[in-house]
């Protein structure tokens, strides 16, 4: 397993129109106690886990107050007593950029990834969505600011907003590029079953089908505003762009300009890690057509950021495996059964 699961919390303060977890879960985060926390983790630790842990909460820092006060300090009490065995990662909402305090205990209590809904630079889309806690701030330099207290931020990104206009995809690109968001989850805005947006869509009388359920599939259940072809040719050059291998390694030194890590070396070199090398060498700086900009990757890593060495060559891994999914899903045609079957419904709604 690439990873471990445990969860914290459930409900999210927040109310953004496409996401269904405060219908699920409510908006008032309900927590596990210390106690509970601490257990799980112990029976991890005692199986011998020792590697990620991802806690799944929609948002962790949804209670922050209790967060701060209790959760962390326990959490890095028993991590110092075992020596870190965890490297943890969690998903939070952008103001965890507004609290220093937070940021830092989070570091200091083993977290080194947080994925973040950051969904679109455009404010009028993001007003649409009533995602009011990334409207009117620099996203840019909130993202950058989390990074610099040693949490690299995964990010999440939608196209296809009512309101998105058709620089939206350049604006997308540029803003992934600017951050450092090295993993860039970009999907087609879909609407699911029970969701403010699937409702306000059923009135409008746009859906045509349910939701896949796949972020990567280049499908979409409803009647975009944009025209279709032109919104599924615009997200595959999204992904077609920010996955090359000039742009990602590029993307990567950005990060690593940003990221100051809490107090972490390189530790133990094993032999699986000299193997692992090896092959991320051979398919990457060898076999691929864009290995000039691993090498460059590789030697720049090494001569300004030593010690994030391991993760540069861990996040080029990423890489590969996302243009192989990018490769399966951007190279499809699109579907020719959905576009007739939108065009259709299009022209009973407007005409």
């Amino acid at each position: 397993y690439s990873a471990m699961n445990l969860q914290y919390s459930r409900g999210c303060p927040f109310n953004c129109e496409f996401c269904d977890i405060p219908i699920l879960y409510g908006h008032k985060p309900r927590i596990k106690d210390n106690n509970q926390i601490l257990a799980e983790l112990e029976a991890l630790y005692s199986q011998g886990w020792r590697g990620s842990l991802f806690i799944v909460d929609d948002n962790f820092i949804g209670n922050k107050r209790k967060l701060k006060a209790e959760t962390l300090p326990a959490i890095t009490k028993w991590m110092e007593e075992r020596k870190y065995p965890f490297s943890l990662l969690t998903e939070a909402s952008i103001n965890l950029a507004d609290d220093e305090e937070l940021m830092q205990l989070m570091a200091k209590a083993g977290f080194n990834r947080v994925f973040i809904g950051i969904e679109t630079p455009n404010e009028e889309s993001l007003a649409e969505c009533n995602k009011l806690q990334n409207k009117n701030r620099d996203l840019v330099a909130s993202v950058k600011k989390i990074q610099n207290h040693g949490l690299e931020v995964m990010g999440g990104f939608i196209v296809g907003f009512d309101n998105d206009p058709i620089s939206i995809f350049k604006s997308q690109i540029g803003f992934i590029q600017k951050s450092g968001t090295v993993t860039a989850m970009v999907s087609l805005l879909n609407a699911l079953r029970g969701t403010k947006l699937y409702q306000r869509l059923k009135q409008e009388n746009r859906l045509v089908k349910d939701f896949s359920g796949n972020n990567t599939d280049c499908s979409i259940n409803f009647i975009p505003k944009m025209d279709y072809e032109t919104l599924i040719n615009g997200y595959k050059h999204i992904l077609n762009t920010i996955y090359s291998p000039k742009a990602y390694y590029e993307r990567i030194k950005v990060f690593l300009k940003e990221y100051k890590p809490r107090g972490k070396r390189w530790g133990k070199i094993e032999l699986y890690h000299l193997k692992a090398l090896t092959k991320a060498v051979w398919f990457l700086g060898i076999k691929e057509k864009g290995r000039k900009y691993f090498w460059r990757l590789f030697v720049s890593t090494l001569l300004r950021h030593p010690r994030s060495f391991p993760l540069s060559m861990s996040l080029a891994v990423y890489g590969f495996h996302f243009r192989k999914v990018v490769e399966r899903y951007a190279s499809m045609p699109i579907e020719e059964s959905n576009r007739h079957r939108i065009n259709r419904i299009n022209l009973k709604v407007t005409g």
